[in-house]
């Protein structure tokens, strides 16, 4: 009888992936147990300030070369609030300084944007609610060091936001990280299929609140993502104009384009991403037909790439709302390699079906004229982040640990659980460095947002302020 063992699959930039290498869960625990003798857990601890080669404008001006340049002034603007907001907008600052530190050679689908804000949750095509991660415009095969590192960082940084002291901000970042580990290790005994089905639904959500208060506290999170349907955002964002139904301008974040050849456009890139859809949702797609289509400022770190809202009624008049995304390379793929897809936005799509566990029935992706590449969602689809704003140390802490749980099996749905399990054990020792590393990367990201508000101060960067 064959034996049956996992595959050790890790993923490369070429087109052909390589021929599966089978070794039991037992093999590959120990393949990354010897790991700690090349790459030490506590290593990942250090972080040391770069030298003056790092120019922190100089890297985040190439992150905007393909983004519009109107709207460059207002990614600026967000990311000057505050050091999270600043985190947020510079995925591409940070993939240089994870490409310097350690890693044990053990690639999987990387987020590439992996911040607690990136996480929440969102309906699945059942009309489930499900807590997951939601952004992938930076996704690739990277090291899964990287989204680990990125996130526990996040935490640190988003608690000095909130006033909370730098003892408990580590303390969020030691528990994400032990929920990664421990979860991870949780998956690797399971089946291929068993990860592939497994989700952090709202019933489970509820059934892990450790007390009735943060019960009634998720259930008020839940109820508000359900009341964001269709049926609640179409009023928010279109109306009648001259008696026929359009999307509603609200400059600068939405608002119609000037050229007159631009609705010929959209529908050009409609066709296309019907073609890359499944027959069946080919099938609903073809019951709506566009009305209007209006550019869109997303959130901080896209500020500045294209992206638009699309209006589309069905014959009866039922309303739909599809956001085309632009996709540019991923910030990581000067330092993890070039992407295997020739469409960005389809490297975005395969991105997040690998690592999300169930994703928009509309999900597909096109490109322009220009040769740029986009990836189409429905909008606001039941989705909703989960507020961080005055969060309190307790409520980081929890939500840190929901957070390392899903990173944990959205890495171990492409990369090699066993392995990275045996590397991380089931000591402390990686907690505890992650938990330094991320104190020690927010300090450098307060530095990082210094630099940026000395920048616009000096003129070298344009800032436009949407407050004032």
């Amino acid at each position: 009888m064959a034996s049956h063992k996992k595959s050790t699959h890790k993923y490369t930039s070429k087109k052909s992936p390589p021929t599966p290498v089978f070794r039991s869960r037992e093999e590959r625990l120990a393949i990354g147990k010897q790991l700690r003798d090349k790459v030490p857990r506590e290593s990942h601890a250090k972080w040391k300030a770069p030298g003056r080669q790092r120019d922190v404008i100089a890297i985040l001006e190439k992150s905007n070369r393909d983004r519009l340049k109107d709207l460059v002034p207002i990614r600026y603007g967000r990311m000057l609030r505050t050091p999270f907001t600043f985190l947020r907008g510079s995925a591409a600052l940070m993939a240089h300084d994870l490409a310097l530190g350690p890693d044990i050679g053990v690639r999987l689908q990387a987020c590439g944007d992996c911040h607690l804000l990136n996480f929440g949750l969102f309906a699945t095509p059942e009309r489930n609610l499900v807590f997951d991660l939601n952004d992938f415009d930076e996704t690739l095969p990277a090291p899964w060091e990287w989204d680990v590192k990125r996130l526990a960082a996040s935490f640190a940084v988003a608690a000095r936001d909130s006033s909370v002291s730098d003892a408990r901000a580590r303390d969020a970042a030691v528990a994400c990280a032990r929920s990664y580990r421990e979860n991870l290790r949780t998956y690797s005994k399971m089946s291929p299929l068993e990860v592939w089905y497994s989700r952090l639904d709202a019933q489970t959500l509820l059934e892990m609140a450790p007390d009735a208060k943060v019960r009634k506290f998720r259930q008020q999170l839940i109820d508000r993502a359900r009341e964001r349907v269709m049926e609640s955002v179409f009023p928010k964002i279109a109306g009648q104009i001259a008696g026929h139904p359009r999307i509603v301008d609200q400059p600068p974040v939405i608002q119609h384009v000037a050229d007159p050849g631009f609705m010929k456009r959209a529908h050009e890139a409609l066709v296309l991403y019907r073609r890359s859809l499944s027959d069946e949702r080919r099938v609903l797609l073809d019951r709506y037909h566009m009305v209007d289509a209006a550019l869109k400022v997303v959130g901080i770190g896209s500020v500045g790439t294209r992206c638009f809202i699309v209006l589309l009624f069905s014959e009866e008049n039922h309303p739909l709302i599809l956001q085309i995304k632009e996709s540019c390379r991923s910030v990581l793929e000067p330092y993890a390699g070039k992407c295997q897809y020739e469409n960005q936005g389809q490297r975005v799509v395969m991105g997040q079906r690998l690592m999300q566990s169930s994703s928009d029935i509309f999900l597909g992706w096109t490109s322009g004229r220009a040769r740029r590449d986009f990836f189409v969602r429905q909008l606001r689809d039941m989705k909703l982040s989960i507020p961080v704003e005055h969060i309190t140390a307790s409520q980081l802490e929890r939500y840190a640990d929901l957070c390392g749980l899903t990173l944990a099996r959205a890495h171990a749905k492409s990369g090699d659980a066993a392995t990275i399990s045996g590397y991380l054990g089931n000591g402390d020792a990686f907690d505890e460095a992650l938990g330094d590393f991320a104190l020690l990367y927010a300090d450098q990201t307060e530095r990082d947002h210094a630099v940026l508000v000395k920048a616009a101060r000096a003129g070298r960067v344009k800032v436009l302020n949407e407050e004032e």
